[in-house]
């Protein structure tokens, strides 16, 4: 499983998921794409959502053995989006937690539900935001910011559309960022989709319900396929296949760089 930060933000809020899944059995990687966090250097100005999938696209080939399980949150779901419509063969399925940025959404209305949002988040989650927010840099995440709007606006409907593999679409009850009309929509536009809604949690449902979270992967994860990636009939927990399909080795793996 690769678990991909949203935009301007480290893969550090990822880590109480990811220890979760490790538990499951999961194989999980916890990439900072390039020009964020502790990869910042690794780019020399905002890079594109584009850029950030080929980015992810190398990571993958480079690193992983096989087609992964992408899981996204926020202006990470654009990232995955367009690495699952380019390269098909790279996922195998895909969560996307509170996916951003909405397309027709106004610049002002998109930064006025962050701040919306904020409240409802953990405080742990906001000082950490911040830090990564400040390493990141300001400018940068405003650069970032503006070419999210453009792919919002252009590509990332069209990705979404293009999606093949089985994809799980979750919302914290409390998410104002992305909205219940929103995330219906994204599962509506995916060749198989499906949501869920996780109660006391906001957009960044990963770190503030990593274990309800983890255990709607889990189930999304025992569901069977037809082979071409439709989903069907979940199995029966504990049976053979039913945890660990990844090739699991159990532990979490957080990488400094998307390289």
């Amino acid at each position: 499983m690769v678990l991909v930060h949203g935009l301007g933000l480290s893969g550090r809020y990822f880590v109480p998921l990811a220890r979760r899944l490790a538990a499951r059995g999961e194989s999980v990687v916890v990439p900072d794409l390039p020009g964020n966090g502790r990869s910042r250097a690794a780019a020399r100005r905002a890079p594109g959502i584009g850029q950030l999938a080929d980015a992810l696209v190398g990571l993958q080939r480079r690193t992983l053995p096989g087609p992964s399980v992408l899981v996204a949150n926020s202006v990470g779901c654009q990232v995955v989006a367009a690495l699952a419509a380019r390269h098909p063969d790279l996922v195998s399925r895909l969560v996307l937690v509170g996916p951003a940025l909405q397309p027709g959404a106004a610049a002002w209305r998109q930064c006025g539900r962050l701040v919306a949002d904020a409240p409802r988040e953990p405080v742990s989650l906001l000082g950490l935001a911040a830090f990564d927010y400040l390493v990141t840099g300001p400018l940068r995440c405003a650069a970032s910011f503006r070419r999210a709007l453009r792919d919002a606006a252009g590509s990332f409907e069209v990705n979404l559309s293009r999606v093949r593999a089985p994809t799980l679409v979750v919302r914290g009850a409390g998410d104002t960022i992305a909205s219940g009309t929103w995330t219906r929509r994204v599962a509506d536009l995916v060749a198989d989709g499906r949501t869920a809604d996780i109660p006391g949690a906001a957009h960044a449902a990963h770190y503030s319900a990593p274990d309800a979270l983890a255990a709607l992967i889990g189930t999304f994860m025992a569901e069977k396929t037809d082979g071409t990636g439709a989903a069907g009939q979940a199995e029966e927990p504990g049976s053979p296949g039913a945890a660990g399909r990844a090739g699991a080795t159990g532990e979490a793996e957080e990488m400094g760089e998307a390289r």
